[in-house]
Parts: C-alpha cells; sequence; structure tokens
C-alpha cells in the first residue's frame, strides 16, 4: 500500500508552494508587460546595491515594480515634477555585473538628488521623450 509521511508531505507542499510563487511572478510579469508603458530596468537603491524593475508610465509618474515579485505595489515611484536627466554613461566594471548586458546608466536628479538607473537604449529614449514631453514648468499645478 502506498503510505506519504510526514516529512514527504511537508516537502511535498514546500514544492508547490515554491511552484506556485513563479507561476504567480510569471503571471504577474506577463500581466504587466502585455500594458502598453512598461520597460526593464535597474535601479540603484539608497543602499547603493542594483535592483531590477519593471516600470510602467503613468500621467504624471514612472511607477518602478520589483521584478522578483508578486507585489502589485510599487517599489519606487518618480515624480516628472523635479526629475531632470544629466546624463548618460556605460556601466562600469563594477556596475556591469550587477545590471544586464547592454544596458546604459542614466543619471537623473530630483531635488538636487541624484538617481541612477539602467536601462536598454531604446527604452531610454522613451523614457527621456516622456520626461521631455511633461507640462512646462510653472504653466499649471498639479
Amino acid at each position: 500500500m502506498f503510505g506519504i509521511t510526514a516529512p514527504v508531505l511537508i516537502a511535498l507542499l514546500i514544492l508547490i508552494g515554491i511552484a506556485m510563487f513563479f507561476g504567480a511572478m510569471a503571471v504577474r510579469r506577463i500581466q504587466l508587460r502585455r500594458t502598453l508603458g512598461t520597460f526593464d530596468a535597474s535601479i540603484r537603491t539608497p543602499q547603493g546595491k542594483w535592483m531590477m524593475v519593471i516600470g510602467r508610465y503613468g500621467p504624471g509618474h514612472v511607477d518602478l515594480l520589483r521584478f522578483f515579485s508578486v507585489s502589485p505595489v510599487p517599489r519606487f515611484q518618480l515624480s516628472r515634477r523635479g526629475l531632470d536627466i544629466t546624463g548618460t554613461r556605460r556601466a562600469t566594471d563594477d556596475e556591469a555585473s550587477r545590471i544586464p548586458p547592454g544596458f546604459i546608466v542614466v543619471m537623473l536628479t530630483r531635488n538636487g538628488e541624484e538617481l541612477l538607473l539602467a536601462m536598454d537604449y531604446r527604452d531610454y529614449t522613451g523614457f527621456s521623450a516622456w520626461l521631455e514631453a511633461g507640462p512646462i514648468a510653472g504653466s499649471w499645478q498639479i
């Protein structure tokens, strides 16, 4: 007769839980990528680490959602107001191992604070166009 012991059952439940987590993560990523205005990027966190994110354009902001997560809540949000591009550069040797190959590092300032966002050049052109297409400063209030 076939009998399942408690350790085997626990291991099986853990494996099913892991599979469900990765499945939910894949479904979330597919749903995000189906909508217009999303792009893959990496952001340097305040702790100095690079985190892979999925960017999603909003009316006056960009939501940055963690790449390896099931949460629909953005980890970071970059408001268009006060955000300026100060330049781009290639990744340094130290950064090259932490961000996807072919990404450029976009140097941004937000109210005097420096931010680094890495993305593909094609996504950068869309990001810079979105940022430049914002309202003229002082023309209307949000």
